[in-house]
């Protein structure tokens, strides 16, 4: 996944260049390739040990973002993603009744009290984890998707390991500082991205201030950015002794969906000031871009000797791009596809291409396939059509 990062972050950084654009920050993944160390073009204040700004798998700032550190409450995140995993192949449901073991009632820090035995739905045990960074909550779930702690710790370690966090080992599901409880800037937005991709997740994340146990019990959201800042979805706060203040904070305008992580703050306020600084630079300096053929360019193509005259072509849906801000409309489409083919024709062939271009550099491409099948013409259907054009009643105008 880091790989692929770095992949997109050069390309970008060479539309970036190509766009006239040196005032932007051009990624570090491309300062990498091209000098073996870490750099920006530019550099943003961030009162953080370490920070990254992404747009899904594009990264489009860093400072020390494989820097090892403890995450704090961030750890929830992977907490909150095992959750909804499980939510989704039908193991949990949001409406089920939840009980608060011993265990899990002794977290300490940030909690909502729950006491031995107590009964709570799962959607307002995982409201308490989103909301309030409730440790209590954050335990529950994990004995409530794994059995035990340990169980879980497992799995939190091995999703890490397949969405490609390679710098990052878990030692609980609430944050806690405990020895061997690390991760890094770069992992942490990761495992962002991917929670997102979950419905629902948002629905918690969101909020602002709620309720719980019929009123007594009440939820402020412990990320201030939900409340103050225009298009945030989240995401999750953190803090300890050993991890400083910690956020990483998500958010969506025009279509375009970033996520900023800052660990090692001083204070809460620095945490907070880090990601809006990374959150505004992005949303100033980039832009989304979705590639797609008008339909008047997929000209159906000529096939000789098939059971239909012709092919559609038909181009796939693809991801938005990420590109300069405001070069949307300097995007070139030129697409290619063949004067005539030959049946057979299967569907979903590769029969062309469509390339997006930016200032001469390619930003994407599509290929081109056929819509339906096109068979081979026999004898028995030449044959066929012959009677129907022998047999069709003649026209009269």
């Amino acid at each position: 996944m880091a790989k692929r990062w770095r992949k997109r972050a050069g390309r970008l950084a060479a539309l970036v260049i190509a766009a006239g654009i040196y005032t932007f920050c051009i990624p570090a993944a491309a300062a990498e390739e091209a000098s073996g160390g870490t750099a920006n073009a530019v550099t943003l204040d961030i009162p953080a040990r370490s920070c990254i700004l992404v747009s899904g798998d594009t990264v489009l700032y860093e400072e020390n973002a494989d820097e090892l550190m403890p995450p704090a409450s961030i750890t929830k995140i992977m907490t909150l993603l095992l959750t909804f995993e499980a939510l989704e192949a039908g193991q949990i449901s949001l409406d089920q009744t939840v009980s608060c073991s011993d265990y899990a009632a002794s977290m300490g820090g940030t909690q909502i009290w729950l006491e031995p035995g107590e009964e709570m739905a799962l959607s307002d045990i995982i409201k308490a984890t989103a909301v309030n960074s409730a440790n209590d909550c954050a335990m529950v779930l994990a004995e409530t998707v794994a059995g035990s702690e340990e169980a879980f710790v497992q799995k939190m370690n091995e999703r890490a390991a397949e969405l490609g966090m390679e710098n990052t080992h878990f030692e609980n599901p609430t944050g806690l500082d405990a020895d061997g409880h690390l991760s890094t800037a770069r992992d942490i937005a990761i495992m962002s991205v991917e929670l997102l991709k979950h419905d629902g997740v948002t629905d918690y994340t969101t909020i602002w201030m709620d309720s719980l146990r019929n009123g007594e019990t009440g939820l402020t959201n412990t990320n201030k950015l939900v409340r103050y800042y225009d298009g945030c979805t989240g995401l999750k706060t953190g803090t300890t002794d050993g991890a400083g203040s910690c956020l990483s904070a998500s958010a969506t305008r025009d279509g375009l969906d970033l996520v900023a992580v800052s660990m090692g703050s001083d204070t809460s306020a620095d945490r907070f000031e880090a990601c809006r600084t990374l959150l505004d630079y992005g949303f100033a300096t980039y832009e989304s871009f979705t590639p797609a053929v008008p339909p008047e360019q997929l000209t159906p193509v000529p096939v000789s000797g098939g059971r239909a005259e012709s092919v559609a072509p038909a181009a796939a849906d693809t991801e938005p791009l990420i590109i300069p801000k405001g070069r949307g409309e300097a995007v070139e489409l030129a697409v290619t596809l063949p004067e005539g083919l030959t049946a057979p024709v299967a569907a979903g062939e590769e029969i062309g291409e469509a390339v997006f271009t930016l200032d001469g550099e390619t930003v994407c491409t599509l290929p081109l396939t056929a819509a339906e099948e096109v068979g081979e013409m026999d004898f028995a259907f030449a044959l066929g059509r012959l009677w129907e054009l022998f047999t069709r009643p003649p026209a009269f105008g």
